[in-house]
């Protein structure tokens, strides 16, 4: 599998060190080339594509003229040059990702879900300042249509079950992950794998609420892309400001090793006076002392000393 070249680590079974890939290409155009390759390399299912049903939010109630916005802005600044199926297939992902227990139950609430996120929103516009630059008139008019129609039933046989798309010229690290349906203009469309990715997990209802978009919605992942993210992220590091002979300076503080022990500090670091408690000793902590509140007597800790 050495002649693949731009997938170091792939000839290779070890998922203690599981393979990435190595985008070096030298420019930027450079490294279009080497992510279309890759692209490229990944077949698209011979599965059939599930068929969707179409969704309805007709009317002039609020809820369907903000619905209508955020969808016409998702089309707009994701897709506004590409052909006019490849523009309704963006749209026809957002009413599917809407209907998918794992994402938010309106249409602005799928598209702006992550925005709030230094990283992680899930349509680039939301967050990369897009939105500050006002619209070309005839290509939002275009947009516009094309939102129009997805909102009442059209739908987009294309692109199936389709939750996720990318651009050709980049390469991302979930794609591997999902099912690749099919390419539109620019556009790689992808579903969920396994059950999740077939008609019948669409399940979820519209729960209209277009302008209440929570915390939970703006700070909110992909559970199929990006669950783990917070889990994997590193903490941040603790920091403590000290006023010392009228100058303020601002230290890291030295976290300790796995085993505890204090870990020696860098140049501009803190080292701890006391270790940091483990959960157990927190746990014991706290249980004696509710036994004490309740006047009963705390029980020893290991070493006999009540605490």
């Amino acid at each position: 599998m050495a002649w693949l070249g731009l997938t170091p680590g792939w000839e290779r079974l070890d998922l203690s060190n599981p393979p990435r890939l190595d985008l070096t290409a030298p420019d930027a155009a450079a490294q279009v080339e080497e992510a279309r390759l890759i692209n490229a390399l990944r077949p698209i299912s011979r599965a059939p594509l599930a068929e969707m049903p179409g969704f309805r939010l007709a009317g002039e109630t609020e809820d369907a003229r903000r619905a209508l916005t955020c969808l016409t802005q998702a089309v707009y600044y994701e897709a506004a040059r590409e052909p006019e199926l490849g523009q309704a297939a963006v749209a026809q992902v957002i009413l599917n990702r809407l209907r998918h227990p794992g994402y938010p139950k309106s249409v602005c609430g799928v598209v702006y879900q992550g925005s709030a996120r230094a990283t992680g929103c899930q349509f680039t516009f939301t967050c990369d300042g897009s939105l500050s630059r006002a619209p070309d008139p005839a290509l939002w008019a275009n947009a516009g249509a094309v939102a129009r129609r997805a909102l009442s039933g059209h739908v987009v046989r294309e692109v199936g079950a389709a939750t996720h798309y990318h651009a050709d010229y980049v390469a991302p690290y979930w794609a591997p992950t999902l099912v690749k349906l099919t390419q539109i203009g620019a556009h790689i469309f992808y579903r969920w794998t396994g059950p999740s990715g077939e008609r019948g997990a669409f399940s979820g209802r519209y729960a209209g609420g277009e302008a209440f978009l929570t915390p939970a919605i703006l700070g909110g992942v992909d559970p199929r892309t990006q669950a783990g993210l917070d889990a994997i992220a590193p903490p941040p590091p603790r920091t403590v400001t000290l006023a010392l002979a009228g100058e303020t300076r601002t230290y890291t503080v030295s976290e300790p090793d796995a085993a505890g022990s204090p870990a020696l500090p860098a140049p501009g670091q803190l080292s701890p006076a006391r270790r940091r408690p483990t959960a157990e000793e927190i746990r014991r902590i706290n249980s004696a002392l509710a036994a004490m509140e309740r006047g009963e007597t705390a029980p020893a800790t290991e070493s006999g000393v009540q605490p």
